[in-house]
């Protein structure tokens, strides 16, 4: 009788489940990574938003006794200069957009993920109130309104 020797090694269907399961891990990885970033640009804009907010109710209107026309980071200093542009490389500045590209060339287009929209405004320029928005990827819009 022929005593048959076992070879060491891996089959291939013990193989095949490894690599499936290694597979599923990897994709199951990614789609978390992608939602814990898009969570964390969220709070960014939730954050520069807040900030932008405080500035102008407790700084600007404590001091004017109005909200002004379009705000940019000259109007509120009080504020990281860096907040005013989104996560997407969009600066906030008054009434308009800024982007700055990789060639440090700028272009203004809209495309702000940050909206400013005074109310009861007249002709000097100076608002009763205002809303503060900011455009979120996992959840609807962020927004903030004045008391006023």
């Amino acid at each position: 009788m022929a005593v048959m020797k076992r070879e060491k090694g891996f089959t291939v269907i013990e193989v095949a489940i490894v690599v499936v399961v290694l597979i599923v891990l990897a994709v199951f990885f990614i789609v978390q990574r992608n939602g814990l970033e898009k969570a964390s640009r969220d709070q960014e804009r939730k954050t520069a938003i807040n900030a932008m907010y405080y500035s102008l109710t407790e700084g600007f209107y404590a001091e004017n006794g109005y909200y002004p026309r379009t705000i940019s980071r000259e109007q509120l200093p009080t504020v990281d200069p860096t907040l005013f542009t989104d996560p997407s490389g969009y600066t906030l500045e008054g009434d308009t957009c800024v982007y700055t590209g990789d060639d440090n060339q700028q272009k203004t287009d809209g495309q702000c993920e940050y909206h400013y929209l005074p109310a009861d405004c007249d002709n000097d320029g100076k608002c009763k109130s205002f809303t503060l928005s900011a455009d979120l990827e996992t959840e609807a819009d962020y927004q903030k309104k004045s008391d006023n």
